[in-house]
């Protein structure tokens, strides 16, 4: 068994914590968000992201000092928007022995993939300690309440992603290792625009006839086209898109009625703006930020994205939902 301190009690967090408390290990969260404390402390129960699945036994704080005392694993569960400003409170209460597992999808705010700009963090500050990214098709509630869910944990160093891969596999949490973090990461930010593109289609069934189970598969298979053209010339081997970090998490992220950047999607498809859609979400959806930073990066480096620009087209609020999909599935 081991000990696990995990930064970030939202979705995920209380999902990942849920199932390794199950299998023994020794975890202890800390969130910034005061209903959840109060919610676990008093009721062993996260009502706002977890309701009716007991974390009895977690050791709950909100300060990170007391979360990473005493621990092994450090796990970063937050969303990428804030992971930087979260690892800038770990840094001086990091020791040798921590192992820092990220489980943000998404890219940090200056473009950079999140585990580099992790690594730049660690090198300022003197530290070598091993980082990790975890990733796949995991949807929390369903992997919270027992249902077989497999992902990816790649690092830099593969011994350390064996490692991790070893110990915080559980009865229904399967950890694959490989060495190819920066694909890992890439494919789990681009699959949150694809499901966005995707949750697009649902929203449109609901106000008229053009959705529909066709429309999404001819989605679906534009947007995984782009994903296998675009990424690879952002670093990622080419094979992860066949794997749980590429097609696996794509898949579920965009069909899973739980996914929170499909139903980001269905707001904008029934007609909302972002901002009211953004208004009626109080989970993050990570893929309205990385269709903007995806588009930044293939303007930088001269690449067509069509598909991306598309839905970024949408969210600027110059074109509606169906003429979003138009342009998506005439793609050639």
């Amino acid at each position: 068994m081991v000990s696990i301190g995990i930064l970030g009690l939202g979705n995920w967090g209380s999902a990942i914590a849920k199932m390794w408390l199950d299998e023994g290990h020794k975890v202890k969260g800390w969130t910034i968000e005061s209903e959840v404390y109060e919610s676990i402390t008093m009721d062993n129960i996260n009502h706002k992201y977890l309701p009716k699945l007991s974390l009895k036994g977690m050791d709950v704080s909100m300060h990170i000092a007391d979360t990473l005392e005493g621990v092994e694993v450090v796990v970063l569960a937050v969303p990428s928007s804030v992971i930087l400003e979260v690892v800038d409170q770990v840094i001086p209460h990091l020791r040798p022995r921590h192992v820092l597992l990220d489980l943000a999808k998404g890219l940090a705010p200056d473009n950079q993939m999140i585990s580099h700009a992790i690594q730049e963090k660690l090198i300022a500050a003197n530290m070598t300690n091993p980082l990790a990214v975890v990733t796949g098709p995991t949807i929390a509630p369903e992997a919270a309440a027992g249902v077989m869910t497999t992902a990816l944990v790649a690092s830099e160093d593969v011994s350390v992603a064996n490692k991790l891969a070893k110990t915080l596999t559980t009865q229904t949490f399967i950890l694959h290792p490989a060495s190819d973090p920066v694909g890992a990461e890439l494919w789990g930010a681009f699959k949150n625009v694809v499901a966005l593109a995707c949750g697009l289609v649902d929203g449109l069934k609901q106000v008229g006839s053009l959705g529909g189970d066709n429309l999404k598969a001819a989605i679906f298979m534009a947007g995984f086209k782009e994903g296998c053209l675009l990424l690879p010339q952002l670093g990622a081997r080419a094979e992860v898109a066949f794997g749980p970090a590429g097609l696996g998490d794509l898949f579920v992220t965009a069909t899973s009625p739980h996914g929170r950047n499909r139903s980001m999607g269905e707001k904008l498809g029934t007609g909302l703006t972002l901002e009211e859609a953004l208004e009626e979400m109080h989970m993050v959806a990570e893929g309205v930020r990385a269709t903007r930073m995806f588009c930044e990066r293939a303007e930088d480096n001269s690449i067509s994205i069509p598909f991306t620009k598309a839905l970024n087209t949408l969210l600027d609020g110059h074109i509606d939902a169906e003429e979003c999909c138009r342009r998506m599935v005439n793609l050639h």
